[in-house]
């Protein structure tokens, strides 16, 4: 079986160092020349809850492997559009195309450009951090489900191959609703610790992050069941302070972001709420003010102290 994984960031070098150490045909696409030689050269250093090790896999540039069984999308959500766009145009027919992204809409686009038929959503809740180009630490484990399942369908072989790596792989029928699980958790989470500078865990020791997180996620729930989305979960805001605990040493992605001082998914996450809640009528003033304020935050970051 043959990977092509689009993006060398911390969720795409994971899992292509351990499909490829699991003996899988897997290669890296990076639209820059300079990091995908350094990590050609020094190859994925992974390091975290499975031991340190390093895996060589090709990083490419411009056209990749020809014929891959799989394309797993780990691109910033959005890079989506440029991303599918390039690699369109030689990417086999018969490739499945695989989201592992944040936020909500990649599926949808993805569909778009490839073709529903071609296209799984995945969730994965697989915590890792980019320490430097091609070197991450796995700072935890978790499922990850991929969907819609069918009979001896591709959700199913991608699973299985998953399992083989090391991950804890599922299939499910109705992946939006793991979408939206995904995004609500995000929601409560990834703007604030992007704001307050503050790990997972640390949220849960202010009385002003907690209040925010749970607005948010009220409003996230009221837009999703506006949306008529069943949640994986009974208890939204527990769910969120359940994550919190769970990864209370990880620096969430958007915190990462705002540390490299790099451009953030917040559009697709609290922005998504916003623009959701716009369309059916439903307030969402604690998103669109945690939206503004991390925009404003990648916006000003010369100016920062």
């Amino acid at each position: 079986m043959r990977f092509l994984v689009v993006g060398p960031g911390a969720m795409g070098c994971l899992f292509a160092a351990h499909l490829k150490r699991s003996g899988y045909d897997v290669a890296l696409l990076d639209y820059k020349p300079e990091r995908a030689a350094h990590i050609n050269a020094q190859g994925i250093l992974v390091e975290g809850v499975a031991g340190e090790h390093r895996v060589d896999v090709p990083v490419m540039t411009g056209r990749g492997p020809e014929n891959p069984d799989f394309a797993l999308f780990c691109v910033k959500s959005y890079s989506t559009m440029k991303a599918a766009r390039a690699i369109a145009p030689w990417l086999s027919s018969e490739t499945v195309v695989v989201t592992l992204q944040n936020g909500i809409g990649n599926l949808e686009l993805l569909g778009e450009i490839f073709g529903t038929d071609r296209v799984i959503g995945g969730v994965t809740a697989e915590g890792a951090t980019l320490i430097s180009p091609g070197r991450i630490r796995h700072a935890g484990r978790g499922q990850t489900a991929l969907g819609p399942e069918k009979d001896g369908g591709p959700a199913r072989r991608l699973a299985s191959a998953l399992n083989r790596a090391g991950f804890q792989a599922r299939t499910v029928e109705n992946v939006d609703a793991l979408l939206w699980g995904k995004l609500i958790v995000n929601v409560g989470i990834n703007a604030l610790t992007a704001i307050t500078r503050l790990q997972n865990g640390r949220l849960l020791e202010f009385d002003g992050t907690l209040y925010v997180m749970e607005e948010a996620v009220k409003e996230a729930v009221a837009v999703a069941e506006a949306k008529r989305i069943k949640l994986p979960y009974s208890d939204p805001i527990g769910r969120v302070k359940e994550v919190c605990e769970a990864t209370a040493g990880n620096i969430a992605s958007m915190l990462q972001d705002v540390r490299r001082e790099k451009t953030t998914e917040i559009e697709a996450i609290n922005g998504a709420i916003v623009h959701h809640g716009k369309e059916l009528n439903i307030p969402t003033p604690v998103n669109a003010t945690l939206t503004s304020l991390v925009k404003t935050i990648q916006e000003s970051y010369s100016d920062q102290m």
